[in-house]
């Protein structure tokens, strides 16, 4: 390489900011003299060698800062983090800088050859790989301890001396992505390259997948049309669309393998390496040397972790497992109480009150979900996992396995046990309309409300302001530091994750929950585009290959789905006339075709 970091000069003549770092109100002027000077300090001394600047605000102490760098910067970053990209001879390769005339679109002058995403993940990952030298502690606070090779943003983030990290909206690109995506109501695909570009690779498979999941709802919807209305009343009629369900659950699946390498093989992710992962922010343990590194950080003894999980997680969420069940036998007495008042009335009202049950109990499934979520994430949290990797996947398991059991516990009850299809008919159909529009007002009506009076306190604020700096640009800060966080697709595909199994597991009895899924799913990419860019701070864009550990929750109920399906085909009448002489021949044809 011609160029080496000593040698590389922070000046930049026309500051483009990134990214925004607040400080806590009150931060000690050493503690900020330090941390800006490890920021835009060289390479070779332990620095960022970032461009950083403050901005100014009502008061001159809001302690926010913006964060830059240089084209030349951001280029031997992009070495750093291993970013891959397109070759001119269109092939696929790790960029390195003494190679950058090979790559397709580069030259010298060209800004845009990283993407704005892609320039914010290599100074999110230059800050978060500042680390201490031979501190011992941070600047004026003796309480928040350093050692050699800790992660000074981290120790900050955890000590409540830093507040936040975010990156800044691009205004002009923001619009033009606003309306080739939601502005305008059209028939077609979404701008997932456009918005791989401005949010990164895990949020466009994420709208990726979204967007792919509707459109392969569409058969199941064309189909569920015409069986619902020609067999209304007739509920033993469903084997030939729980054969189609049950294959289609398969196939969905499977293809969406070969889209989703298809796109991250152009945009660069599929053949990129993966980082070494660094203990999470809110691990701790005493400080120990780590085996495989030989660098001193907090050790974690694993059985002391392992003893919490099966002696407290465990047990926990088992607990609330039965509850759940116990949640569901209360509401198989309402609907009971309920079937009785109308064969005691036989009136308008009484045929309401039918769906009353249905209705309570998907609200208070609802309910549960949320506050056994916030329980799963301290639970999880207090297992002290080392990688966030760990974090998640634990964290996934234990909110999966409780909003399964909570969400499909009564179908499964009363398809296997009661044997009534015209109410578990009814009971798919409200708990599937009654979860979408309940997700609808909290993820997309409730949000946008309180933006709008944010907003306009804001604006009012800042024309109070008298002042000759930049007023947009303090402005757009004071906005987007306000907003709320965008926590990941954690949410979003747990929704999805419902959804298939509402749809995969018992749509045979009720072909029109595909059709309501479609309509729903629509809205949704709608709604979450007006959410990701008008409600939340920008997210960090993040590279990723795959959607994670949510494929093999997906084809988990697929295969939930093969099984259920066929044992509702055992159980149809018209299967059953097929093996009058030995139901030994039923179960095991069944089985072979699982």
């Amino acid at each position: 390489m011609a160029e080496s970091w000593p040698f590389l000069d922070t000046f930049e003549p026309n500051f483009t900011p990134l990214v925004v770092i607040e400080l806590a109100k009150g931060t000690k002027e050493e503690t900020i003299e330090w941390f800006t000077k490890r920021i835009v300090d060289k390479k070779a001394n332990g620095g960022a060698q970032l461009l950083m600047k403050p901005l100014v605000g009502e008061n001159g102490d809001e302690h926010i800062y913006l964060v830059g760098a240089s084209h030349f910067r951001l280029l031997l970053g992009a070495e750093t983090v291993g970013l891959v990209k397109e070759c001119n001879d269109n092939s696929m390769r790790t960029f390195t800088y003494s190679s950058r005339k090979t790559f397709k679109d580069f030259a010298d002058d060209n800004h845009n050859f990283l993407t704005m995403a892609e320039c914010q993940y290599i100074i999110k990952h230059e800050l978060e790989n500042l680390r201490a030298k031979d501190e011992k502690i941070i600047p004026g606070y003796p309480q928040a301890k350093l050692y050699p090779g800790k992660s000074i943003v981290r120790r900050l983030l955890t000590s409540g001396i830093l507040v936040q990290i975010f990156p800044l909206h691009d205004r002009e690109e923001l619009k033009k992505l606003r309306h080739s995506w939601y502005g305008r109501v059209k028939v077609g695909y979404q701008p997932l390259d456009e918005i791989r570009c401005y949010f990164g690779e895990t949020i466009a498979l994420y709208f990726g997948f979204l967007e792919y999941f509707t459109f392969a709802l569409i058969p199941m919807a064309v189909i569920g049309i015409p069986y619902y209305v020609f067999a209304w009343e007739d509920y033993d009629k469903y084997v030939m669309f729980a054969t189609f369900n049950l294959l289609w659950s398969t196939v969905i699946l499977e293809v969406w393998k070969r889209i989703c390498a298809i796109m991250t093989y152009r945009w660069g992710t599929l053949l990129m390496k993966r980082q070494f992962e660094e203990p999470r922010p809110g691990f701790h343990g005493v400080l120990g040397i780590n085996p495989v590194t030989g660098r001193e950080e907090p050790v974690y003894s694993s059985i002391k972790r392992q003893i919490r999980i099966y002696l407290v997680s465990l047990p926990f969420v088992c607990l609330c497992l039965y509850f759940s069940l116990y949640v569901m036998m209360i509401y198989f007495d309402l609907e009971q109480w309920a079937l009785d008042y109308h064969e005691a009335n036989e009136s308008n009202f009484s045929s309401l009150m039918l769906f009353v049950p249905s209705i309570v109990y998907a609200i208070v499934i609802e309910i549960m979900n949320r506050i056994y979520r916030y329980a799963a994430e301290f639970l999880t949290s207090w297992e002290n996992h080392r990688l966030e990797s760990s974090y998640q996947n634990h964290l996934i398991l234990k909110v999966l396995v409780f909003n399964f059991l909570n969400c499909f516990a009564s179908l499964f009850y009363i398809a296997f046990v009661l044997f009534d299809m015209k109410l578990l008919r009814q009971s798919l159909a409200t708990l599937l309309i009654t979860s979408q529009i309940l997700n609808q007002f909290a993820e997309s009506f409730l949000p946008y409300w309180l933006q709008k009076r944010h907003k306009k306190r804001t604006k009012k604020r800042m024309c109070s302001l008298k002042t000759d700096i930049d007023l947009s640009l303090v402005e757009q800060v004071n906005l987007e530091k306000e907003m709320g966080t965008y926590f990941g697709t954690f949410d979003d595909y747990l929704e999805l994750f419902l959804q298939f199994g509402y749809v995969s597991l018992f749509s045979c009895v009720y072909p029109l929950a595909a059709v309501f899924a479609v309509l729903n799913n629509i809205t949704e990419i709608y709604s979450d585009a007006l959410k990701m860019c008008r409600f939340y701070k920008r997210p960090f864009a993040e590279p990723t290959a795959n959607i994670g550990v949510w494929q093999l929750a997906f084809e988990t109920m697929s295969v939930i789905s093969v099984v259920t399906n066929c044992i509702l085909i055992g159980m149809s009448p018209q299967v059953n006339a097929l093996f009058t002489d030995s139901k030994t021949d039923l179960i095991l044809t069944v089985a072979l075709v699982e």
